[in-house]
């Protein structure tokens, strides 16, 4: 069983901005995050994306903050990107299964605008909500892979 952690939860209530930090958050299954605006069925009801990936975005001379990218869920210590579609992940007592590796950027991208490049094509990931239950900045994850 390998391990990861939760460093920034983020919930927008409208699309297109981005998504503000709290302290936990409710996963609800078949739904994703309980007052997101990104909520619903279908199979990006949560989006994830590394700390390590945000970090790496700085260092070519952005600021950026958690929840910039519009991502749910910033994580430490797992290469999301690396998992395949079906992966599950379990955070706390939720459960979520990969759906989806990346996304085309929308042509209004806030990000793309701000400084010429986005991650969330290459290295977010979108998933489901299999089984819901609160979460913390402080939960920590595990994936058997």
């Amino acid at each position: 069983m390998k391990h990861f952690e939760i460093v920034s939860l983020n919930v927008s209530v409208v699309k297109g901005v981005p998504k503000k930090p709290l302290s936990s958050v409710v996963l609800k299954k078949d739904l994703g995050l309980e007052g997101d605006a990104h909520a619903g069925s279908g199979i990006r009801q949560v989006s994830l994306l590394a700390s390590e990936d945000i970090r790496a975005m700085n260092e070519k001379g952005s600021h950026l903050e958690f929840g910039d990218f519009a991502e749910n869920i910033t994580t430490k210590g797992i290469d999301l990107a690396s998992l395949p579609v079906g992966s599950r992940l379990q955070i706390g007592a939720a459960f979520l299964e990969i759906s989806q590796i990346g996304k085309q950027c929308h042509s209004g991208c806030a990000i793309m605008k701000q400084v010429g490049e986005c991650i969330m094509p290459r290295r977010g990931v979108f998933a489901k909500v299999m089984e819901g239950g609160e979460i913390t900045n402080e939960s920590t994850g595990s994936y058997d892979f």
